[in-house]
């Protein structure tokens, strides 16, 4: 008979869901703002892998993605044990905001710091509560700013381990993306945790087939982990994208789109326009190279210098071999 084994000084049985509750801070009030992480262990022995959303406050896909992981049983596998966090960024979920009230970014904070800044706070107890105790991870975000990214997952392409995560996810891309400096996804891979990053929609607004690809994503990544025995099969093909850029606005106004994200354009296509208010002025936006939109400007109004839309490139990769 398998052990009870032990999460943030509570034991999980097997076949047990438990409910434990993270007190974060107070808010200004001295209202308590406590962060929950629902936790379900199999029946039978398998890997933890974690389910972490609402880093950023704004990005309720990643959070819809997990709650409905949630309601929907999901996370009620066979073998092993999910780890569920849907709303890392209270505050921020609060207020809208990416961040949190100090206008510091918890994805930048880590490993965080008890004593430090309120972002480093959260990020310490992501990095003491939640990392220690999992194999894998799932990190879920959205785009911000009004940008919406298409279903896409973000990892280290020379790791093995994520290469073989990102297979099993199959989301229709998936981008070779270095670690961003004090992240949890740089945390995670000091500490010989391997977690990936699944990118959809964009912030504030639901978006369905972020959402479906999300979930459907997280299921076949947990029968690959050997968690279930079936998960839905893809309905698209998986792309790498090995670099991609951002094309953007030369002058202000408002931008129209005449693509659609996910979709593939060839360089000097039209992508859209530019105009004034007015209708004294009009530019033509044409593509500078050939590749797949990966992301795209929803904010009509824009300025010089802003980003209109993510180009992914998915040419093979020049690799040097060494000698052995």
């Amino acid at each position: 008979m398998l052990k009870p084994i032990s999460i943030a000084q509570n034991e999980i049985r097997p076949g047990e869901f438990k409910e434990i509750i993270i007190n974060i801070a107070r808010l200004p009030s001295r209202t308590k703002i406590d962060t929950p992480i629902y936790i379900y262990r199999g029946m039978e022995d398998g890997p933890v892998l974690a389910l972490t959303a609402g880093m950023h406050g704004d990005e309720i896909n990643g959070m819809e993605i997990v709650r409905r992981i949630i309601d929907l049983g999901y996370n009620r596998v066979k073998r092993g044990t999910v780890l569920c966090m849907p709303v890392i960024n209270v505050y921020g979920f609060l207020n809208y905001s990416r961040e949190v009230p100090d206008g510091k970014d918890i994805n930048r904070s880590f490993p965080g710091n008890k004593n430090g800044s309120l972002a480093a706070r959260v990020a310490h107890h992501v990095t003491h509560d939640v990392l220690p105790f999992i194999n894998y991870g799932i990190d879920f975000h959205t785009g911000g700013a009004m940008r919406s990214n298409y279903p896409q997952i973000r990892c280290v392409m020379q790791e093995p381990i994520n290469v073989e995560l990102a297979n099993a996810f199959h989301a229709p891309f998936t981008i070779d993306s270095p670690f961003r400096p004090n992240s949890l996804r740089l945390t995670a891979s000091k500490r010989k945790k391997n977690i990936i990053v699944y990118e959809g929609g964009e912030s504030n607004r639901l978006d369905q087939l972020a959402i479906a690809e999300g979930i459907n994503g997280t299921l076949r990544l947990m029968k690959h982990l050997g968690m279930i025995d079936e998960a839905p099969k893809p309905n698209q093909a998986n792309k790498i994208i090995w670099s991609s850029s951002w094309v953007r606005a030369h002058t202000a106004g408002l931008f129209q789109p005449v693509i659609l994200c996910g979709s593939f354009i060839k360089k000097n296509q039209l992508v859209g326009t530019i105009t004034d208010p007015f209708g004294e002025f009009k530019e033509q936006i044409k593509s500078p190279s050939s590749g797949y939109i990966v992301g795209l400007n929803n904010n009509p109004i824009v300025n010089a210098g802003d980003a209109l839309l993510h180009i992914g490139l998915d040419k093979v990769r020049k690799i040097e071999k060494s000698g052995e």
